[in-house]
């Protein structure tokens, strides 16, 4: 496998007017062999460069309803039937959009991997869930799926933290209620229905990768009602994780009964997959791509960031 160093020596070797399609081949030709190591399945990579581009606007690196477009841009003229191994790299995104995403690869693949070079986070972690297995590396990781709402000053607050502070605010007043006017000012400052809100979307996320899990993961086990409630609520636990990008490695994921495969299992596997990945990041380093979807017949569909 080509390291970093060398992937960007082979990439400055070349005529700067041939760099952009030798890193767009070698990604192809990659992403084939990964199709070959996994029964010749249909590979798409959906990558996002939040870590090259961490300054532009979130809806350019985001999942956001945009992205349909380039899913059916991309699975048309594909041979469904083969299945689907999805490599992710995503900060996350739009919940109401991650449905639609996840709708649609449903209605297309009977069978779904997910590959998870390095991150999946949030609405990352979502779709990851919704797929048959996993396949993670040592350095690959989820996160948590606690909803995260946007203001109206662009802020974005945890759903789970409004819903913990209000229940704190309400024990401690009914213990002391000489404690209401501390709380007051807290209180309103969330606004009359952001509570309710905040409990709607957490409600919606955890409810929706419920579903996911007990009709693709564990589908077919005795106990699949039992366990994606608690897989879900686990993931979508905000007193439990804390903070909403966590890291939950490999062993974790795997301590939760999720069907999880070590992508070092299979050395050529780690090889095509890492290799890709890097391919991808040398892309968002190199060009003005901020998301894009990569197939192994070499389709693609891209989002660029216009200075």
């Amino acid at each position: 496998m080509p390291s970093w160093g060398e992937l960007i020596g082979e990439f400055t070797s070349r005529q700067s007017e041939g760099r952009q399609g030798w890193l767009v081949e070698s990604l192809k030709q990659h992403m084939k062999r990964i199709s070959e190591l996994r029964g010749d399945r249909n590979v798409l990579f959906y990558a996002s460069a939040f870590l090259q581009k961490p300054g532009v606007a979130g809806h350019l690196t985001a999942v956001t309803m945009e992205d349909i477009h380039g899913l059916m841009a991309c699975f048309h003229g594909m041979d469904y039937s083969r299945g689907m191994t999805l490599i992710l790299h995503t900060p996350g995104g739009v919940v109401a959009a991650t449905q639609s995403l996840v709708s649609y690869l449903h209605s297309k693949f009977k069978d779904i991997e997910c590959v998870v070079p390095t991150y999946a986070m949030s609405a990352g972690t979502m779709i990851a869930l919704s797929t048959n297995r996993i396949v993670m590396g040592r350095q690959s990781q989820l996160g948590p799926i606690d909803a995260q709402l946007q203001l109206a000053g662009g802020n974005q607050i945890s759903a789970g933290a409004v819903v913990a502070q209000m229940r704190e605010a309400y024990k401690q007043i009914k213990e002391d209620v000489t404690k209401a006017h501390v709380w007051a000012p807290i209180l309103q400052s969330l606004g009359p229905s952001l509570y309710q809100e905040s409990q709607y979307a957490l409600d919606f996320g955890r409810s929706m990768v419920k579903q996911w899990l007990h009709d693709r993961m564990f589908s077919g086990r005795a106990d699949a009602a039992e366990k994606a409630e608690a897989v879900a609520n686990y993931f979508n636990a905000t007193d439990d994780h804390k903070l909403h990008g966590r890291r939950i490695d490999r062993e974790e994921a795997a301590s939760k009964d999720l069907a999880i495969e070590e992508l070092e299992a299979n050395q050529e596997l780690q090889e095509a997959v890492l290799t890709s990945y890097h391919l991808m990041m040398l892309l968002f380093e190199t060009s003005p791509a901020t998301k894009v979807m990569f197939t192994d017949g070499g389709k693609n569909w891209v989002k660029n960031f216009a200075q």
